[in-house]
């Protein structure tokens, strides 16, 4: 018997929502190619989605809002009436909410997956009514939820914390190393971005967890007698005049590249050049960057926060979050010693290949089917 199973991807606006996108995208690619005989599913998506990613759309049973996703109310309002209703005419099993809150009242059975808990541990981060709504929608989601997915142990461990859930009824199934196409060649990238010496890459969206300050304030130290420079990739969000400002104040603004957000193979192209990948992040629930860097043989360094311990183990170096003198000295070792940036890049290698996107959709199905019986 074939259980249909929904697909809720109205929350993804496409250049917005950072590595939940990367993540995603990287589980519905895998979807495509090992379809289950068992299950047939159906995908709710916004305009901007199904014109960005065609190939996805094309591959399944579509259903698209005529949305850009900019009016976050209209977007919810759709989420919370519009979906329950269209779940219960095509006669669906379950419904699968990947971006964090499921439908509150109505509607089949659900997954809903939970990236992180920063509106509750960060609550300073995020807009009065989005906090509000969230403190309602996140518990009342987890409740309702036949199975939670995290993408790590860490997130694991604090919803069921917070929320006093049975562990038994929340899983981490960790993201799936993204398919990584060949990057721009170096020559252009230093011609296009006017790139000198070793390369000290950041590539994220200036969100105010992502602590670029850190990073600007531990590279002005790090880079004196060094011809290095550092690249801040990513569009911007809430901290970027922060970032700037501290850009500014650094003594080396003309070593730091601020280039907005770029194509995806300049970005892959940045990170196969750079001689360290640094991940400064207070706060991650699980670190698509740092393990993307890794898969392409990259010297990382990561942050103590959240999760990004347990996904780099042994790939990569751990330094305390907000720390500056450790991140300059840490970061002025590397580039110091290109023999250790290699043996960095080989163990990074060996553990990203740990994080198959075959063992993200086994876990994924797993709980589709459990939640379809």
């Amino acid at each position: 018997m074939t259980r249909r199973v929904g697909i809720n991807l109205l929350w993804l606006v496409p250049g917005v929502v950072g590595g939940s996108e990367v993540s995603t995208v990287t589980t519905l690619r895998a979807l495509m190619a090992d379809r289950p005989a068992d299950l047939d599913h159906v995908l709710f998506v916004l305009e901007p989605f199904a014109e960005t990613y065609p190939d996805i759309v094309a591959a399944f049973e579509t259903h698209a809002m005529g949305l850009s996703g900019a009016l976050k109310g209209a977007r919810v309002g759709i989420e919370q009436t519009w979906l329950p209703a269209q779940a219960r005419r095509l006669g669906l099993a379950a419904v699968h909410h990947l971006g964090g809150t499921s439908t509150l009242v109505g509607g089949p059975t659900s997954v809903v997956s939970i990236h992180d808990l920063q509106p509750f541990d960060l609550p300073e981060n995020f807009h009065p009514a989005k906090r509000a709504w969230l403190r309602v929608a996140v518990p009342r989601s987890v409740r309702r939820s036949r199975v939670v997915l995290t993408p790590s142990e860490w997130v694991r461990q604090t919803v069921v914390d917070r929320f006093d859930v049975d562990p038994h009824r929340v899983r981490s199934v960790p993201h799936g190393l993204p398919e990584l196409d060949d990057g721009t060649d170096a020559s252009t990238l230093r011609e296009r971005y006017d790139l000198h010496g070793d390369i000290v890459l950041y590539p994220t969206i200036t969100y105010p967890h992502k602590d670029h300050v850190t990073l600007v304030r531990a590279f002005a130290r790090a880079a004196r007698g060094r011809d290095a420079t550092l690249v801040l990739t990513g569009g911007e969000a809430g901290a970027e005049a922060d970032v700037r400002a501290a850009i500014a104040a650094s003594g080396v603004g003309d070593r730091v590249r601020r280039t907005a957000a770029v194509a995806r193979a300049d970005v892959v192209g940045l990170v196969d050049m750079a001689s360290v990948v640094a991940v400064p992040s207070r706060y991650e629930g699980f670190g698509i960057p740092a393990l993307e860097a890794m898969a392409r043989g990259r010297a990382v360094v990561v942050s103590d926060a959240g999760a990004l311990p347990e996904v780099v183990g042994e790939g990569g170096v751990v330094v305390q979050a907000g720390d500056v003198e450790a991140w300059a000295t840490e970061l002025a070792a590397l580039l110091d010693d290109p023999a250790r940036r290699g043996s960095l890049g080989m163990a990074g290698r060996q553990r990203a290949a740990a994080f198959s996107p075959a063992a993200n959709l086994a876990g994924t199905l797993e709980a589709h089917r459990q939640a379809a019986e």
